[in-house]
């Protein structure tokens, strides 16, 4: 199954993926299918099949948390299918139901016999990648039980416990388990009255270790706010984009243990807190929805580093870069349980405070926060490097990720001969977002924590690392910046569009940031559908690269701001609308990531193959272009 041909249904946390038959089939790879809670596949296989075939999709449809299907066996012109089967499915925290209603297409009675084929591996998201890893589990036991009506699956692997129980309305007239496996088949044999119907109902629960599934409050109404100046297109896209951001809320805990609600990243891979996407997924929804930014500002308070760990890089005052709750996460096997391995989180975290103060007039937050607040900008200058570097740095992780910016695939921060830049490494954008934040977090110390030395402080630092800035990372020959600084001082001289950043965050003075502006929407640069990550001609550059000639929404929404801050109207109305235009392509819906071909060698914009839909930074562009529009008109 591939991503263009899945159903994914989403709600509280829980996600299903399907076969556009409603099928599982235990895939793994770049587009895996299965009931997931908790970064673990609970449902690998749900087949369906009547009188030993499986049935034919005539039409189908889905939405937020619920799909259907028609179905029908085989049958000719002559001798059409003897019944249709409608197949509705839905997904709620931890729940998969499944009604089935078989209807006869005969004048005489007749009985048609369904049968379902049910697993649960329990496999953990990192194992279904497609990147050949394996990871040994000592001592873990898979078990199948039948019950009166159904089955219930279970795992075991030391203090690591997760079920999943199928039950069954009416129960199954026949049920067995494998031999060989944990798979199960449940039958049913279903009398048919002429033209008659009958219903089979399912329910599957999905129970992971060490947590109890809890449904979200239902968004109220009145948190569906106004769009002014949104018509057309960007309207639609702005719809869609809210619809999922709704459906990508998940629960988190605040600083005192309180519930609260903050954008996951998104899906399939990412359906958890993230410090940089949920940071500027709530950046771009802060006019139009507020609170994602109060829910995430707490989220990541309550995560922040207090201590060392150099296995999932947690140092004190650092912002958590995604949080796991997966098998591999517990036991150590991977770092992701709480890993830290982030430039720019903690900056952004700040970036965020403020404007969340700013766009709401509550200081409530920012008074709340203001320890957490002093503690990150603590770690800028210390842990971050401010203070030792003179920019905010980070090394390779042995244990992680290699790049610790947005772009954090190996390679992606590179020279102009595509050689990987070694650390200490400073990205450009992150010192754009630390100037912003020692800017913004300046005047919450001013008027907010009635503290002006501190103030003073943050505001001297934060000049001088604009100034420093622009003589160490400007490149006069290309009128533009640096993708880099490497652990040498040398400019990392590939022509990227995190320069777009430096809009956004304000450290480039008006006259570069005009020419960077410009030179973002020349064709090298600019698809005609949005700004690629590598401009094309260079020598890394490739149009299907994660991170190294991709074209991503969420980048160009950034640059986007920049532009309006920086009053470039012209490059605003064009960026706005090919990424408008992009959107209405993907059903107003746009993804993660786009390939980066030039709009004159395709009418339409050509997918990345791996893009994740819904992403949460993708789904609040529009909002965010919305944003720039008005500030820029």
């Amino acid at each position: 199954m591939t991503a263009s041909d899945r159903v994914l249904l989403v709600r509280d946390g829980t996600f299903v993926s399907l076969g556009s038959d409603g099928a599982i089939n235990g895939s793994a790879g770049a587009s895996p299918d299965g009931l997931f809670l908790r970064d673990a596949r609970h449902l690998s296989r749900w087949q369906l099949t009547v009188d030993g075939t499986a049935p034919a999709v005539l039409a189908g449809a889905s939405e937020g948390p619920r799909a259907t299907c028609v179905l029908t066996p085989a049958g000719t012109r002559d001798e059409p299918p003897a019944y249709t089967v409608f197949r509705e499915q839905a997904v709620d925290a931890g729940v998969f139901t499944e009604r089935l209603r078989i209807v006869s297409n005969r004048p005489e009675a007749m009985t048609a016999r369904l049968a379902l084929r049910v697993d649960a591996d329990f496999a953990d998201q990192f194992e279904l990648r497609s990147d050949h890893r394996t990871y040994p589990k000592p001592d873990a036991a898979r078990t199948v039980d039948m019950t009166p009506r159904g089955v219930e699956f279970a795992y075991r692997r030391g203090d690591w416990h997760s079920r999943t129980s199928v039950v069954a309305t009416p129960a199954p007239d026949e049920a067995a388990a494998e031999t060989d496996s944990t798979e199960c088949r449940l039958v049913w044999s279903v009398e048919l009255a002429a033209h008659g119907q009958a219903e089979v109902n399912l329910r599957v629960e999905a129970h992971p270790s060490g947590a109890v599934p809890r449904p979200l409050p239902t968004a109220a109404t009145d948190d569906r706010p106004d769009l002014p100046y949104a018509e057309g297109d960007l309207l639609r896209a702005c719809t869609q984009g809210l619809a999922d951001l709704d459906l990508l809320r998940i629960q988190a805990g605040g600083p005192d243990g309180e519930p609260v609600s903050v954008p996951a990243a998104g899906i399939p891979w990412f359906l958890t807190l993230f410090g940089r996407d949920s940071l500027l997924t709530s950046y771009f929804a802060l006019p139009y929805r507020p609170q994602a930014a109060a829910g995430t500002l707490a989220a990541l308070a309550a995560t922040q580093g207090t201590e060392y760990d150099a296995f999932r890089g947690e140092q004190p005052g650092r912002i958590v870069h995604e949080v796991r709750h997966g098998e591999l996460a517990h036991f150590r096997q991977v770092p992701y349980g709480r890993y830290y391995g982030s430039v720019d989180a903690t900056p952004l975290f700040l970036v965020l405070l403020h404007a969340h103060a700013e766009a709401t007039a509550d200081r409530a937050l920012a008074v709340r926060l203001e320890r957490h607040a002093r503690a990150a900008v603590e770690w800028m200058f210390t842990d971050g490097g401010l203070a030792e570097h003179g920019y905010l740095v980070y090394e390779p992780d042995p244990n992680g990720l290699v790049n610790q910016n947005w772009k954090d695939s190996a390679g992606a921060i590179c020279f102009t001969d595509g050689t990987q830049a070694k650390g200490p490494v400073a990205v450009c954008e992150a010192q754009g977002y630390a100037y912003d934040a020692l800017v913004r977090t300046a005047s919450l110390a001013r008027t907010t924590w009635h503290d002006p030395a501190y103030a003073q402080r943050l505001e001297s630092a934060a000049a001088s690392l604009r100034t420093r800035f622009h003589r160490d990372f400007w490149m006069p020959e290309q009128s533009f910046p640096a993708l880099a600084l490497d652990g040498e001082g040398r400019q990392a001289d590939a022509l990227a569009s995190d320069a777009g950043h430096l809009l956004w965050s304000g450290i480039l003075d008006q006259d570069r940031a005009e020419q960077v502006g410009r030179r973002l929407l020349r064709p090298d640069f600019f698809t005609g559908w949005a700004i690629r990550t590598l401009a094309a001609g260079q020598t890394p550059y490739h149009p299907l690269s994660y991170h190294r000639g991709s074209c991503w929404p969420h980048d160009n929404a950034l640059v986007a701001l920049g532009l309006a801050r920086h009053g470039l109207t012209q490059e605003l109305t064009t960026l706005a609308r090919g990424l408008v235009e992009a959107a209405a392509h993907h059903g107003y819906r746009l993804p993660e990531v786009m390939a980066g071909y030039d709009r004159s060698e395709l009418p339409e914009p050509v997918p990345y193959p791996h893009s994740c839909s819904p992403q949460a930074w993708a789904a609040a562009t529009p909002l965010a272009l919305l944003t720039a529009l008005r500030e820029g008109s």
